[in-house]
């Protein structure tokens, strides 16, 4: 039986994981002009290949109004453009471009060297223990439990 006050201290304390997590990616891309937003978009890019709107919306689970701003940024700033969508006229597929993929790849692996530099005396075991135990602490919240 887990103590269910350890229980409601480990959920409470992933606002302050996060919030620490977003300052440090964030000083990270003060050379960059990315926003931790913009950021996360061009990531989900990186990782997918290309996506419209919704989907990168649904990946964030956040509003798809609020991606489209975050996106214009992209575009903007010629790091992603703009494809056709064969499946549907209006919801165009959003791609990385040259510019765009090269800066993202630079940041993620900064943020990885730093991760690695946070977790070097850490037990591999430990880690993945906590990462299920999130996950599934996750999809029961999600499910109503």
């Amino acid at each position: 039986m887990i103590d269910q006050d350890d229980l409601y201290q480990l959920i409470w304390m992933s606002r302050p994981l996060m919030q620490a997590a977003e300052t440090v990616v964030e000083q990270g891309l003060e050379d960059t002009g990315l926003t931790v937003r913009t950021r996360a978009v061009l990531e989900i890019l990186l990782a997918q290949d290309a996506a419209t709107v919704p989907d990168i919306a649904q990946k964030l689970e956040i509003k798809r109004q609020y991606v489209q701003v975050m996106v214009n940024e992209t575009l903007a700033d010629g790091l992603t453009r703009k494809r056709e969508n064969p499946r549907h006229k209006r919801s165009t597929i959003i791609a990385l471009t040259d510019k765009g993929r090269v800066l993202i790849q630079d940041v993620v692996h900064r943020e990885k060297r730093l991760v690695a530099s946070l977790g070097h005396d850490l037990n591999s075991a430990d880690v993945k223990t906590a990462l299920g135990l999130i996950s599934t602490l996750i999809d029961r919240l999600k499910s109503g439990i």
